[in-house]
């Protein structure tokens, strides 16, 4: 079960890389064999992962204080294949997704900014944060089909 921030991390990180393989793997059918459906059905499935672990890679930003590089890296290594585990491992082992969901405020002066405000009461309010983040995905990814895949074509 998902129920801390390295586990939803790892999740995304695993599902944005297998999202890599089937459009790859899609890619190489169409080069070799003109089966292109099947780079519209991998290419929509990793683009729709591909948003999410973004959203996610911003909610851990905020929930585990990243360093902007750090969040930065996080985010930009959904666009090179396989980078998100490479990621997640270093993210892991550097203790940068150890802890729970800050949910309560501490005497920590940032818990006051509005950044942290508000987190703290969409981590109380899971299925209202599960919902903004899906149609803000959802609405993301509708534009991106409307303007057209990569490269044009």
């Amino acid at each position: 079960m998902i129920t801390t921030p390295r586990d939803l991390f790892r999740f995304v990180a695993i599902a944005e890389a297998i999202t890599w393989t089937l459009l790859i793997t899609a890619l190489i059918l169409r080069a070799t064999t003109d089966f292109a459906l099947g780079v519209t059905i991998a290419g929509g499935i990793h683009g729709f992962v591909f948003l999410s672990y973004g959203a996610t890679a911003v909610l851990l930003a905020v929930n585990q204080r990243w360093h902007p590089g750090v969040a930065a890296l996080a985010i930009a290594s959904a666009i090179v294949p396989y980078a998100t585990i490479p990621v997640e491992l270093w993210l892991a082992r550097t203790g940068r997704l150890d802890g729970p969901w800050r949910r309560d405020a501490t005497d920590d002066p940032r818990d006051a900014g509005w950044i942290d405000r508000t987190m703290r009461w969409f981590l109380r309010n899971p299925v209202v944060l599960v919902v903004l983040l899906v149609v803000a995905v959802v609405a993301l990814f509708t534009v991106l089909l409307i303007l057209g895949p990569p490269g044009g074509k």
